[in-house]
């Protein structure tokens, strides 16, 4: 039977999308509620909030001292006190106590001596001095707090003080979110084999968090099967409930099983059906019963960015309030950026305070790819008129860390081993976040590169010279002629051939992977990897386009030995302890020498000395062996 085709009903640029949205929902407000002050950290006041007393209520003495009258102290001098008698008006007084009456002062307990005859005042007064006056800080019926105002912790200090103790706030916008799809299981449900076609639902939880940090209070739905008629139901109960925005995650694209456009068009008014916007493109905004409801794509970076054009400024809308801006620096793209004509793209970078610019690199990976966002400093937004950004453009960037953090990273540009990451995590709890690593990898010639252009501080590089059987040397004295830099071993590691559990195709050696059974899994060119593999086929006669699956290409370890686990390959090269992480089994090709090239203009950097110091740590060295295929006899030794 064939599918009936279908089309973005209501495609949209992304600034039309956000101001139909907004124009349609501009009178939509949540009300208000009255909470305890206790419980309003973090609330909207709905009303300007007025000081029920002043504070403080009475003249106090800001210190301790002896309470006077002014005017009784002029002309006293060290060399020449008034002496005052004891009593009446004229008393000792500590900080906070309630001003005599009579008096308007305060001498400080240094300049006055104790005499027989009374209070020897050896430093004249004026009024109101060292008093704090009534109502100094805050006036009865002044007002304390304006409308709008988000409650701090202070502003609950101040508003106990002034005597009030429940405001008027906006009451938090309620959220549905609902999950779609029959192939959905919700994480903690799912058996430990997950089965083929599964997904786990968890753009739900990510979509509720980031509504609640705008103020909102959201509810997960359980998940809905790709079925018309049980969507429907649901939404019309969702309709009916006391929510002021609804979220439908996946099923808003132009797919044979994408029901909500349709739906929505039915039970209310269907605003925007896709937007020029890479990702997020399959988002969809509606309007039913008066209600927003925003369709959003089933990818998690395609969902972070529906969330962050369409639902972050809804939710501060309805409570009357603007969104905060994104914090942005100007920063210099690293390499070239492509992009399609006609769609807004939102590039995932990681940026860095490289020689005193602030570089970025693109982060690889589509909008299924969360790991992207998670591990992305920042967005650049290439508008969709222009085709791309060139090397060494600038641009401005929307932070997702602090200026405070990119100052902190220390950018590795290069090839993949599971020790950067080891470094990472222990450059972090070393010091307390304040230090961390961004990687980007894109194999070993590619950090070199990126160090002769300055986008980087360190490079992995294991680039094998096969007329002098050397790692390294040669490929710097050629890539790096004009960039002095520092050669340092971190580890001695296994290469080899990653094949599934018990090695059910029997390989042995290179000849196999011949085979017309073998499906191989390779790594990109420029990396090490690739270049070992090719070295190693020429040495064994065997031309790459005998080898199924040569051009079957991935970026890093890991991923090569997800492809044999999962089944998408029998084979790939890689490192042992991929294999050993994903439970493969590993044949032995070769012992090669991996290391950072670092250079000479970034030795010195406090953040590169850390990560010196951790490498040549023995706890750095114990859980490198812990890993297996690792030998670290050599680590953190200069080579070059």
């Amino acid at each position: 039977m064939e599918r009936k085709k279908r089309v973005y009903r209501n495609l949209k640029p992304l600034d039309e999308a956000k101001r139909v949205l907004f124009e349609t929902f501009r009178d939509l407000h949540v009300g208000k509620e009255s909470v305890p002050v206790r419980k309003a950290l973090g609330r909207v006041l709905a009303e300007p909030v007025v000081a029920k007393h002043s504070v403080p209520a009475y003249h106090a003495a800001a210190m301790d001292g002896i309470a006077v009258k002014a005017s009784e102290t002029f002309g006293a001098l060290p060399e020449r006190p008034v002496i005052l008698p004891k009593g009446g008006h004229t008393v000792m007084i500590d900080t906070g106590d309630p001003m005599p009456e009579g008096t308007d002062a305060v001498v400080m307990i240094e300049k006055v001596e104790t005499k027989e005859e009374g209070w020897e005042i050896r430093e004249a007064a004026y009024p109101w001095r060292n008093v704090r006056k009534a109502g100094e800080d805050m006036v009865k019926g002044g007002i304390i707090l304006p409308t709008r105002q988000r409650i701090r912790a202070f502003d609950q200090a101040a508003l106990l003080a002034a005597g009030v103790y429940s405001v008027e706030v906006m009451r938090k916008p309620r959220v549905l979110i609902i999950p779609t799809g029959t192939e959905i299981i919700i994480p903690e449900q799912a058996p430990d084999l997950l089965p083929k076609g599964a997904i786990l639902e968890v753009d739900g939880q990510m979509l509720a968090s980031m509504s609640e940090e705008c103020g909102a209070s959201a509810e997960i739905h359980a998940p809905v099967s790709d079925i018309k008629s049980e969507l429907k139901r649901t939404l019309k109960e969702a309709l009916s409930g006391n929510y002021d925005l609804i979220m439908v995650i996946a099923g808003s694209s132009a797919g044979s099983e994408d029901f909500t456009p349709p739906l929505l068009e039915e039970m209310g008014r269907l605003l925007v059906h896709g937007v020029t916007v890479m990702p997020g493109k399959p988002a969809l905004i509606a309007e039913a019963d008066g209600k927003p409801v925003i369709g959003i794509p089933g990818y998690p970076v395609s969902a972070a960015v529906a969330f962050r054009e369409f639902v972050r400024p809804l939710l501060y809308m309805l409570q009357g309030l603007k969104p905060p801006e994104p914090e942005k620096v100007r920063v210099t793209v690293g390499r070239k950026i492509p992009s399609k004509l006609g769609l807004e793209e939102h590039v995932r970078v990681i940026i860095g305070n490289v020689g005193g610019r602030f570089m970025a690199t693109p982060l690889a990976g589509g909008a299924g790819v969360l790991s992207s966002i998670v591990h992305a400093d920042g967005i650049i937004r290439i508008p969709q008129e222009v085709g791309g950004l060139s090397e060494g453009e600038q641009i401005e960037a929307e932070l997702l860390a602090s200026p405070e953090l990119i100052n902190g990273r220390l950018v590795a540009i290069g090839s993949h081993d599971l020790t950067i990451d080891l470094i990472g995590s222990m450059l972090k709890e070393k010091t307390g976040g304040r230090v961390q690593v961004s990687s980007s990898n894109v194999g070993s010639l590619g950090g070199l590169i990126a160090l002769r252009k300055q986008t980087a501080h360190f490079a992995g590089s294991h680039l094998l010279d096969e007329e002098t059987g050397d790692y390294n040397y040669s490929f710097i004295q050629r890539y790096l002629p004009k960039v002095p830099v520092k050669l340092v071993t971190l580890v001695h590691r296994w290469q080899g051939f990653m094949v599934q559990s018990g090695n059910p195709k029997g390989i042995q050696s290179i000849q196999d992977l011949r085979r017309p059974d073998i499906v191989f899994v390779n790594r990109q060119p420029g990396s090490g990897t690739r270049i070992l593999l090719d070295y190693e086929l020429r040495k064994a006669g065997i031309p790459a386009d005998d080898i199924a699956g040569y051009y079957n290409e991935e970026y890093t370890h890991m991923n090569v030995a997800m492809a044999v686990a999962s089944g998408a390959a029998d084979a790939g090269l890689g490192i042992q302890a991929a294999a050993k992480a994903l439970s493969l089994d590993f044949i032995p090709v070769t012992k090669e020498r991996y290391d950072l090239v670092i250079p000479s203009a970034y030795t010195g950097d406090e953040k590169v000395q850390l990560m010196l110091e951790i490498i040549r740590s023995d706890e750095f060295k114990q859980q490198v062996l812990a890993m297996g295929g690792y030998e670290v006899d050599e680590t953190g030794k200069i080579a070059y």
